[in-house]
C-alpha cells in the first residue's frame, strides 16, 4: 500500500523479513524471499526482479532510517525534502549552504573495502570480488557502477587486460 503526505510517501509492504534473511543482510540488498515459489512466478512473469538494488538505493539516499520494521509489515518512508548530489564539475560537496556533506564521507564499509582492494591489487577481478567480499555478482557490479558513477574508481583498458585506477 502506497500513502502519500505532505511531507513523505510511505510504502507498506505486509510480511516480514525471510526467517534466513538478517539485517546486514537485508541493508546490503541480499534477495531472500520469503516465499520462493511466489518469487519464481514473479520473476517468470517479469513482474519482479532479483538484483536486490532497491534497499541499498534507499538506505543510501536516505539512511537505514527510512526503514520501519513493525510485527507483520515493513514501512519505507520517502521524504520529499531529498538531499540532490551534484556533478564533479561542481565538486565533492552537496547540499545547500546551512549543511554541507562530503560525499567521500557517504561511502558504506562495502565500498570502502572494493576500493582498499583495488589500491591493493589493481587486476582484481570482479570474481575475485566476490570471494573477498561474500556478496553476489550483481551486488559488486552494483558498488562497481556507483563508484564509476561517483568518481572514486575508473577502469583502464579491457575487461580482460586492463587494471582499476583509484581516484584520489
Amino acid at each position: 500500500m502506497i500513502s502519500v503526505f505532505s511531507d513523505r510517501i510511505e510504502i507498506l509492504s505486509r510480511g516480514t523479513l525471510a526467517p534466513a534473511q538478517t539485517m546486514e543482510g537485508f541493508y546490503q540488498g541480499e534477495s531472500v524471499p520469503v516465499n520462493d515459489k511466489l518469487s519464481e512466478i514473479f520473476l517468470q512473469l517479469h513482474i519482479s526482479e532479483k538484483s536486490g538494488r532497491g534497499v541499498p538505493k534507499i538506505t543510501e539516499t536516505y539512511g537505514k532510517d527510512a526503514f520501519s520494521f513493525r510485527e507483520n509489515s515493513i514501512v519505507v518512508t520517502i521524504p520529499f525534502n531529498r538531499i540532490h548530489a551534484v556533478g564533479n564539475k561542481v565538486g565533492d560537496m552537496i547540499g545547500n549552504k546551512d549543511k554541507i556533506i562530503d560525499t567521500k564521507k557517504m561511502l558504506n564499509a562495502r565500498r570502502q573495502r572494493i576500493i582498499t582492494e583495488m589500491s591493493d591489487n589493481p587486476n582484481i577481478t570482479i570474481a575475485e570480488l566476490i570471494s573477498i567480499l561474500s556478496i553476489s555478482e550483481t551486488a559488486v557490479e552494483n558498488n562497481l557502477a556507483f563508484l564509476r558513477t561517483n568518481g572514486y574508481i575508473e577502469r583502464i583498458g579491457s575487461k580482460e587486460t586492463g587494471y582499476w585506477r583509484v581516484i584520489e
